[in-house]
């Protein structure tokens, strides 16, 4: 018996379809931002640009954050079979995609704060420098959201049923799912809003210096970075919901699948009294169902009957024969 397999054959892997293609572009895309950063502190010290510094320095924050979301990927792929994890390694991507909000929102928070300096007491600014600096900034970005974009199809997989034996029937059904909307993977998703958040500093920057180095306006950069700060902010907070609700096994109010359920399950005589429904993984949901019926099936029938739902890659089926 393999980790991970218990007695009756059951693997518990509910890891996104796209989870090793994923792994591999951000490790692709922090080899570049590391690269980049690299690069401008190096030069930034040699030529004693601090605006090349401070970009490169700025960067290496980002640079944290994705590494945060590649490592979550190794871990969750190393150790999806280990038996310790009782449904999995699927949330680790909600767990590091939380994390990662919160250093978004740190990085928000610095933003305001230092732009706000700025507005009190602005500083000289070599505008065709920093507007280099952003344009190359912005091109490593608009490169590394290329690499982390996309989106793929789940494929179908399989399910087996069996049962105990007792007056209380289990049926467990596995198999990946097709991801609808709202069950994205929030790691990758993170990782993507790190870059996207860092392209539009550069863009805000390049628009605010362009028109500074035009007509003086020094005030328009700090402002800039403020509107920047507040966008960034509100996304961090989007992400910082989203994958905290993975991780307390909130569902959504759009989620239709304990309806779902329940249309597939009740009738005849029989009524549903008890159901959990919750995310394991991108695409992949578990569910306990209770079921209270006058005429008690085979768990090959309840199985049947949620067949066609495929978003559920591990349920578990309680029959119950009503007095």
């Amino acid at each position: 018996m393999s980790a991970g397999t218990n007695s009756y054959g059951h693997e518990h892997v509910f890891l996104g379809q796209d989870h090793a293609r994923n792994e591999r572009r951000i490790w692709l895309v922090i080899a570049l931002t590391a690269v980049m950063m690299v690069v401008e502190i190096g030069a930034g010290t040699i030529y004693g640009s601090m605006a090349l510094v401070a970009d490169g320095w700025h960067m290496s924050t980002h640079a944290s954050a994705l590494l945060i979301s590649a490592l979550a990927y190794l871990f969750a792929r190393k150790q999806a079979r280990n038996p310790r994890f009782t449904f999995g390694t699927g949330k680790l991507g909600d767990l590091a995609g939380f994390a990662s909000a919160i250093i978004l929102a740190m990085i928000a928070l610095l933003m305001g704060w230092e732009s706000f300096l700025r507005i009190t007491s602005p500083v000289p600014i070599s505008f065709s420098q920093a507007i280099a600096v952003a344009v190359i900034g912005l091109a490593v970005n608009l490169v590394s959201a290329w690499l982390l974009s996309g989106g793929g199809h789940d494929h179908h997989g399989h399910g087996h049923a069996h049962g105990h034996g007792h007056n209380h029937h289990h049926d467990h059904h596995h198999g990946n799912a097709h991801g609808h909307n709202g069950h994205a993977d929030n790691n990758i998703r993170s990782a993507y809003m790190h870059v996207i958040a860092d392209a539009l500093t550069s863009v805000l920057a390049i628009a605010a210096l362009t028109f500074g180095s035009l007509y003086g306006w020094l005030w328009l950069d700090p402002l800039m970075g403020i509107v920047g700060a507040l966008i960034i902010a509100q996304w961090s907070w989007g992400l910082m919901k989203s994958s905290g609700a993975v991780l307390l096994d909130v569902l959504s109010e759009e989620e239709t699948l304990p309806d779902e359920i329940r249309g597939a399950i009740e009738g005849d005589g029989d009524r549903i009294t008890d159901l959990h429904v919750w995310q394991v993984g991108p695409g992949h949901h578990a569910a306990i169902v209770a079921v209270l019926t006058p005429q008690p099936r085979d768990t090959a029938f309840y199985k049947e009957r949620l067949a066609s739902l495929d978003e559920l890659s591990h349920v578990t089926v309680e029959v119950t024969r009503a007095a």
